[in-house]
């Protein structure tokens, strides 16, 4: 019982003093700078900041694309640093999903072959790559468009097929960058919907979104500004929840005392 309960609170990621530097000499700066961050599994994230502020550049960090960083990053209680580039590669295709704002299908194949492309890295049958793609678009209601090209698709339905390629492999964890950014408001509502779905079925989601009504979807907000955490919905909480359970002073408790006092004299 006891390994269960660790194992539903164990911190999926764990980042601290986390920072990225580009540039060298007088155009050196920090786009990541200083972070704390800890995530656990099944929260729904959503991170926002005005443009330039690191978003994206922590997002390809998360998601192993870049290793060039001072600090720490823990992924399932790993060391990033530890691990070599093979099994980082092995980590990314098959632990980690990723949406793209600009979709990034292979216009030279049709959707079920788009949709399988991870399973090859993996080293699936063919047989079984077109299996599994063909489930999961039944899933996302495009069994009809399997054999359709990227350029014959909606702009949703694209991005339905980017979010089944993301899943084909049926990782723990997926980075969404700007999921809805190219898309019209019917569109992006759908979209966000089988978001939802999947943070219900337990996945760890990590949003960047420039979309403020789109946070109503995430479990825990998180703003940044100039390379650092600016608010997070879940600290504030944690502060609030402390705040709410401090003992009453002397002087609250005896204003109590004295208000119950005068009713029953009043009563009498």
């Amino acid at each position: 019982m006891a390994n269960t309960k660790k194992q539903k609170t164990a911190p999926v990621i764990v980042l601290k003093d986390l920072k990225k530097r580009f540039g060298i000499g007088d155009a050196e700066h920090y786009a990541i700078d200083g972070i704390d961050l800890t995530i656990r599994k099944g929260e729904f994230i959503a991170i926002m900041g005005p443009s330039g502020c690191g978003k994206t550049t922590l997002l390809n960090i998360l998601g192993l694309l870049d290793s060039k960083i001072e600090g720490e990053y823990d992924l399932e209680e790993r060391p990033v640093a530890s691990l070599s580039a093979a099994r980082q590669a092995r980590i990314r295709s098959q632990q980690i999903g990723f949406i793209f704002q600009s979709f990034n299908l292979i216009s030279r194949l049709n959707v079920i072959d788009n949709v399988a492309l991870p399973l090859v890295y993996k080293g699936t049958t063919r047989l079984n790559r077109e299996k599994q793609a063909s489930e999961i678009l039944h899933n996302f209601h495009l069994g009809e468009r399997e054999y359709y090209m990227p350029n014959q698709l909606s702009g949703g339905q694209t991005q339905r097929v980017a979010i089944a390629r993301a899943l084909v492999n049926n990782p723990s964890i997926i980075l969404a960058d700007e999921p809805t950014g190219n898309l019209d408001s019917q569109s992006s509502h759908i979209i966000m919907e089988e978001l939802s779905d999947l943070h219900k079925r337990g996945n760890t989601i990590i949003m960047v979104t420039h979309n403020p009504r789109l946070t109503t979807y995430a479990s825990r907000v998180i703003t940044m500004l100039d390379g650092k955490i600016d608010t997070d919905t879940a600290v504030s909480k944690k502060r609030s929840d402390t705040s709410s359970k401090k003992p009453l002073g002397k002087s609250v408790a005896k204003a109590v005392k004295k208000r119950r006092k005068t009713k029953k004299e009043v009563t009498a």
